[in-house]
């Protein structure tokens, strides 16, 4: 404490010889000033608080180039930690003039936290090459140099960066082909965006899916053909539903105005039948161009387009097509297809839109008078959780004593109770709703968190597993 103090005392000693190096010539000579010997005094200290005073100087009182070259000369002769603390501080100044000493520092054999120091500070100074000497970073053993170096890689300026990282993709694999395409998207580097696609439409599973989620964030309405294309060359299954949902996040960032044109224009390019195999995909991007397509299809005698238009539709992105559905999900002369749009509606009923709690409840009632298996029906009870309304806790509690469907209401009633606001005023229900999934339920986590949200606590979902 007293060592704080005199340092404390100090610090207008530190301002005063600082004042006094006002001349220019003084500091080019060098910036070995009074002010500055004292700073570097202080920050050799052993003491944290009077080293936090160096620091102080050193983010925003000492300016220019002179001052940052003195103090990043002396980084190798600091101790760990204050190694770490003066990179910060000179991250904070933003002189690049400090860029020489930091890379040479990361070619010496130091700890952990000052190597990610070190890296973290390149970020804000250093240059469009420097991602040659970062990338080796990300497959360090230690987590905190590999986030540091994650860190400088997504903010280094220039298109050199971004090359550099391409071009380290199309060497990596598995998980660091993927962690290298998802720096790419941090970048906003749309320079990548050819190179992508090429990924995309190639044959490794972990750099296509990784290509095609970067493509849906960074590709413009210029690449929705080829993309497209993409769709169609892949077999059904995931790999065509990841291109699918890419198409679907690309559609999505194009203004709406422009979204049909830009889609019609797309589609004019591909023949009729790889239209039919395209539906599926516009039913996910929605719009008033895919829905005048899928309803053609539906009202079609080929059974091949028919199909497409019901799987068109059940991909729709909201529950604007719900009466649609309940009309397919009753009538279609296909069981098939009444399954496929009846789960359809049981997924967009709650999804946000313009209708209020009291419809999206009515329409998962209707889905559930439609169902004739189980499956259907536990799944109705499943989505209720998401229409946080005491009206779905009252329909909830009605299954609760039926065998078949008593777990699933128990799920949906606890992640109810999560929600603190819809509890506590609606406290009397909950607590007796929360009483029956206690004797009910035979899941233990389902039966903590009912017990929990009983007393007033909260509960935290815990993480999965790696």
């Amino acid at each position: 404490m007293a060592r704080f103090f005199y340092a404390w005392l100090l610090a207008p000693c530190v301002m005063l010889a600082l004042s006094r190096a006002t001349c220019s010539a003084e500091v080019a000579a060098g910036a070995d000033t009074e002010a500055v010997q004292m700073v570097l005094e202080f920050l050799r200290d052993s003491d944290r608080d009077i080293r936090g005073l160096a620091l102080e100087q050193i983010r925003s009182e000492l300016k220019g180039e002179a001052f940052t070259r003195r103090f990043a000369e002396e980084l190798p002769r600091l101790a760990p930690e204050a190694q770490v603390g003066l990179l910060g501080a000179l991250a904070n100044r933003g002189d690049k003039a400090a860029r020489p000493a930091i890379l040479s520092l990361l070619q010496g054999d130091h700890r952990p936290e000052v190597r990610a120091a070190a890296i973290r500070a390149l970020a804000f100074l250093g240059e469009a090459g420097d991602a040659e000497v970062i990338l080796p970073s990300l497959r360090a053993e230690i987590e905190e140099e590999r986030i540091a170096a994650r860190f400088a890689l997504a903010r280094l300026p220039g298109e050199q960066a971004g090359k550099t990282i391409l071009a380290a993709v199309d060497k990596a694999t598995g998980d660091q082909a993927t962690d290298l395409i998802q720096l790419l998207v941090a970048r906003r580097d749309t320079n990548a965006v050819p190179r992508l696609l090429e990924l995309a439409a190639g044959s490794e599973p972990l750099k296509r899916n990784a290509a095609l989620s970067a493509l849906g964030e960074l590709a413009g309405p210029e690449q929705l053909a080829p993309m497209l294309r993409i769709v169609l060359a892949l077999p059904a299954g995931r790999d065509r539903e990841a291109a699918e949902k890419a198409v679907m996040f690309l559609c999505g960032r194009i203004p709406e105005e422009q979204r049909d044109t830009s889609l019609t224009s797309a589609l004019e390019r591909f023949s009729e039948g790889d239209q039919r195999l395209l539906l599926p995909t516009l039913g996910r991007v929605g719009g008033k161009t895919a829905f005048t397509k899928i309803e053609a299809a539906l009202r079609s005698q080929d059974p091949a387009w028919h199909e497409a238009g019901i799987r068109a539709v059940a991909n729709w992105p909201n529950g604007s097509v719900a009466d649609l559905l309940i009309e397919l999900a009753e009538r279609d002369p296909h069981a098939s297809h009444r399954t496929t749009c009846l789960r359809a509606l049981i997924r967009v009923a709650p999804l946000a839109d313009d209708r209020d709690n009291s419809q999206k409840l009515e329409l998962l009632k209707t889905a559930m008078k439609l169902s004739t298996r189980d499956e259907e029906r536990i799944l109705v009870l499943q989505r209720a959780q998401a229409i946080r309304d005491v009206a779905t806790l009252r329909y909830l509690v009605t299954f609760l004593d039926q065998p078949a469907y008593a777990q699933a209401a128990c799920e949906s009633i606890v992640e109810l109770a999560h929600h603190r606001e819809l509890r506590d005023a609606n406290k009397p229900e909950f607590e007796s709703a929360l009483d029956a999934v206690i004797r009910t339920s035979k899941d233990p986590i389902v039966v903590e968190r009912a017990n929990r949200y009983k007393r007033g606590q909260t509960w935290v979902r815990p993480k999965a597993s790696q």
